[in-house]
């Protein structure tokens, strides 16, 4: 009788998980939907392949029942707001947008479609909606928190690279890379630390400040959250690991690239959290009516081959506590 138990028992299991999978995969929608997405690419490209998944375990399939167009920026330039206005001009059910300044070019350009934002910053701080509880108008999303988590991120590289002194910023012309960079200031001030403050608003200026800066000059870079040196990150990535200093990023795919340490959201789980609200928009639910969220993990990642480059030793309380180690 126990092998027949234990039979029944399986049967039991499998049954209740197909039920389950049943019930997270949401039925197919009954109509055809057309989403647009405003990205920067690069290496934010993860955020769209979990804004796929996310709505592919929803019911929405390409070429089926959803139609996707990707507007890719590469970056950021002078011609996000052009080309916010042609995502609109088509006339989509729901406009998605990646990062601070794609999300402000989206909302110049329509008061009347639903826009939907991810890894935005501080959508508060940035003047995009009214609270966290409620945008007041046809947008509502994820904020990445990289404001309020700026303090905490400059502590973690003071604990991984104790002996910084100066810290290079790179500042680009964007609402969250000057919150957080003001917020980070405090945290500096605090941890007797000197951050050194060059602005940027082009590859150029990334590649012409870095290269302006003599080795010794700065004893670890803090990657200030923009989206345009997100997208080129691997400028940082190169420079850190020549000088040997210590990169602290905001994101555990950067620390993946070749960044020491990240502490904050996941770009993949980001974009299956944005399909969610995506798919009760869809549903009819207003923007004004869904409040802001913030990412529902944050992870604490450290690179030790970096580590091993740049001859640093993490403490190891720092790496119990990390949540993924590349090795």
């Amino acid at each position: 009788m126990r092998p027949r138990t234990r039979k029944t028992g399986l049967f039991a299991v499998v049954t209740l998980a197909i039920l389950l999978a049943t019930v997270l995969h949401a039925a197919a929608p009954a109509r055809t939907v057309k989403i647009a997405v405003l990205t920067p690419g690069l290496s934010f490209g993860e955020v769209l392949a979990g804004f796929r998944d996310g709505l592919s375990q929803l019911g929405y399939r390409e070429h089926v029942n959803l139609t996707l167009v990707v507007e890719d920026t590469k970056g950021t330039g002078s011609d996000v707001k052009a080309q916010a206005q042609t995502l609109v001009a088509g006339k989509p059910d729901v406009l998605v947008t990646v990062g601070t300044s794609h999300t402000v070019a989206a909302k110049m350009a329509t008061t009347s479609i639903p826009i939907v934002f991810t890894w935005v910053g501080d959508p508060v701080r940035s003047g995009l909606v009214a609270s966290y509880t409620s945008s007041g108008n046809n947008l509502t999303g994820l904020s990445v928190y990289s404001g309020p988590l700026s303090g905490k991120r400059l502590e973690i590289l003071k604990e991984i690279a104790p002996d910084s002194r100066r810290v290079l910023c790179l500042v680009a012309k964007e609402s969250i890379a000057e919150i957080s960079f003001t917020l980070a200031q405090k945290t500096a001030d605090q941890l007797g630390l000197t951050l050194i403050r060059r602005d940027v608003a082009s590859r150029d200026d990334i590649v012409r400040e870095l290269g302006a800066l003599p080795k010794g000059a700065f004893d670890a870079i803090y990657h200030v959250p923009s989206g345009l040196v997100t997208a080129h990150i691997g400028l940082l990535i190169a420079r850190a690991r020549e000088d040997k200093v210590a990169l602290m990023a905001h994101e555990d795919e950067l620390v993946a690239a070749g960044a020491l340490a990240s502490y904050g959201a996941n770009y993949r789980r980001m974009g299956q959290q944005t399909a969610r609200v995506v798919d009760r928009v869809l549903a009819g639910v207003a923007p004004t009516e869904i409040p802001i969220q913030i990412p529902d993990k944050l992870t604490l990642a450290i690179n030790l081959v970096t580590a091993r480059t740049i001859g640093l030793k993490p403490p190891l309380a720092l790496l119990e506590r990390a949540e993924r180690i590349v090795e």
